[in-house]
């Protein structure tokens, strides 16, 4: 294959931004300590006014798109356009596009948030991608590989990264595999971590990472969404950040059911430690790097989507546990709930590969076999004897305990 490359500008950009990484790095710890020392209860918006003005003489100058008017792409693009950038954000719905020019509101996921004014909005395809240095592509994953067909021909060179936590349905390929099927010769990467847009958009310190195999776009990313409010890190284990954002999510459909019964501390403990157990092996077996579970994107974004009642995810699980069938849920929730389709995926391919997963195991028993979760539950604490850290101590089997 190509080795991908990124589009000259974008390059050229990145070298002249690189110069004054030290000044930006130094203008950042400046603004805070004056913050810190400036602030009171009553005046909590003094570290972002500081910050927009140093940043509006200190542009990122980067040309970014970002597909998908959910809360997170949302979230993203205003971030990178209170950074200095020059951002689109693409919605399909044309009335909605006309209403976001109007008021800078997006009413559906983020009602209470006025967007920064450079923002720009288009429903225009075409128009949104065409000589862009970046393209995000913040879609649900049904979505994800008709619209990198529908973008392809406008494509000249422009870098590509995910926000998308999820598998396409029936394929098993994750968002990266169907970039590179789709888009061969770009350079592209993943964004994952513990980011829940709403908290994001309230100023609450955040951090989120980009991996790639291409240090360049590692870095134009890291450029367009850095801020004192949101750090950046980044990775080269694709697979490994890739697979945290997308697994996670089955746990949380598991915690917000289990929530429904009103479980304790020592269990939300024990679901968290096993989920984390289990993404590991399934991501050892694809040939991540299991320390990068141990990082943003994978405790951290477990941690938070299995512990906040704004995940999508959570909820769900939540109404399938309070008795509501899985159409109900999901016609209540109103938006993409990517654990679900995750579920089952996983469940075929750990099944397939012989790869020990019983909670997803558990869930899908539940949700697509109609097994009472009590029971299910009951089975998977009557499960045999196992080692707690399998890359410490390897499991030996042993005979089942009843």
């Amino acid at each position: 294959m190509k080795k991908p490359q990124l589009a000259t500008n974008l390059s050229e950009n990145l070298e002249k931004l690189n110069v004054n990484r030290e000044k930006a790095s130094k203008l950042f710890a400046d603004v805070i300590e004056k913050a810190v020392k400036k602030s009171k209860p009553d005046t909590p918006t003094v570290l972002e006014t500081d910050l927009d003005n140093q940043l509006a003489n200190h542009p990122a100058s980067l040309k970014i798109a970002v597909l998908g008017g959910g809360s997170f792409g949302t979230a993203m693009a205003n971030l990178s356009s209170k950074n200095g950038c020059e951002v689109t954000l693409w919605v399909r719905d044309k009335r909605s596009v006309k209403a976001m020019q109007k008021t800078h509101i997006n009413k559906k996921y983020l009602p209470d948030h006025k967007l920064d004014e450079r923002l720009q909005f288009t429903h225009d395809l075409q128009a949104a991608v065409k000589g862009k240095d970046l393209i995000f592509v913040a879609l649900p994953s049904a979505a994800f590989r008709e619209t990198l067909q529908k973008i392809a021909p406008f494509i000249s060179g422009q870098a590509i990264v995910s926000l998308t936590k999820g598998m396409e349905k029936d394929t098993f390929a994750l968002m990266s595999d169907v970039i590179a099927d789709e888009l061969p010769n770009v350079a592209f990467g993943v964004m994952s971590g513990p980011n829940l847009a709403k908290e994001i958009m309230n100023n609450m310190p955040s951090a989120t990472v980009i991996a790639s195999q291409s240090a360049a776009l590692r870095l134009a990313v890291q450029t367009a969404l850095h801020s004192a409010f949101f750090r950046v890190f980044a990775s080269d284990d694709l697979i490994g950040v890739e697979l945290g954002g997308a697994l996670k999510n089955i746990y949380a459909i598991a915690m917000g059911m289990a929530a429904a019964y009103d479980i304790g501390e020592n269990t939300k403990a024990m679901i968290l430690t096993r989920a984390l157990a289990e993404m590991s092996r399934f991501g050892v077996q694809a040939g991540a790097n299991p320390l990068t579970f141990l990082g943003l994107s994978g405790v951290g974004d477990l941690y938070a989507t299995c512990s906040s009642t704004l995940s999508r995810n959570y909820q769900i699980g939540n109404m399938l546990g309070r008795g509501m069938s899985l159409d109900q849920a999901i016609k209540k929730l109103g938006q993409t709930a990517e654990g679900i389709n995750t579920i089952q995926q996983v469940n075929e391919k750990a099944m397939k590969e012989g790869i020990y997963m019983p909670i997803t195991h558990a869930l899908h028993d539940i949700i697509y076999e109609d097994k009472a979760p009590l029971g299910v539950a009951l089975n998977l604490m009557e499960a045999g004897f196992r080692s707690d850290v399998e890359f410490v101590m390897p499991h030996q089997v042993q005979p089942t305990h009843n």
